[in-house]
């Protein structure tokens, strides 16, 4: 079994390449990992850089999302492979191809607040579920239910 779950920060944004394909274009993305270790090294914490590679909608998906210092969570496989450099040495590589990718805290904790007076006083989402918001001022008593 190859299954990888990490949780870490971007390094950097994300580096995104569309290749050619027989149908149609398909998104590359390709970024770094800041995966802090355990065990801290001379009482500092340390972190290994793991690279990363997603594919199609989850590399769209990182293009339009993702930038450096964001924290994610990914499941995915490791892969590696190795090629030859201009001076003729092999280099080996080694990599997690993203399954899964999804942000691991808010917008808010990240530090990319944007507008602070938006976050402050976030408008009021619509309802499309069918259900009715019911005002926090209504008191209990006033509902066909009990808790």
């Amino acid at each position: 079994m190859n299954k990888v779950i990490l949780m870490g920060r971007l390094t950097r944004d994300p580096e995104v390449r569309y290749k050619n394909g027989a149908d149609s274009q398909m998104a590359i993305a390709n970024y770094t990992l800041a995966v802090d270790r355990r065990i801290k090294q001379d009482g500092q914490p340390t972190a290994d850089f793991i690279r990363c590679i997603a594919f199609s909608k989850s590399a769209e998906f990182a293009e339009k999302y993702f930038h450096q210092g964001t924290k994610l969570v990914l499941e995915g496989r490791i892969q590696t492979g190795s090629y030859q450099n201009k001076d003729g040495q092999t280099v080996y590589t080694t990599q997690v191809v993203v399954e899964n990718q999804e942000f691991a805290e808010s917008k808010s904790a990240s530090g990319n607040t944007g507008d602070s007076q938006s976050q402050q006083n976030p408008e009021p989402q619509p309802v499309g579920d069918g259900f009715i918001n019911i005002p926090d001022s209504m008191e209990e008593s006033g509902l066909p239910f009990s808790f």
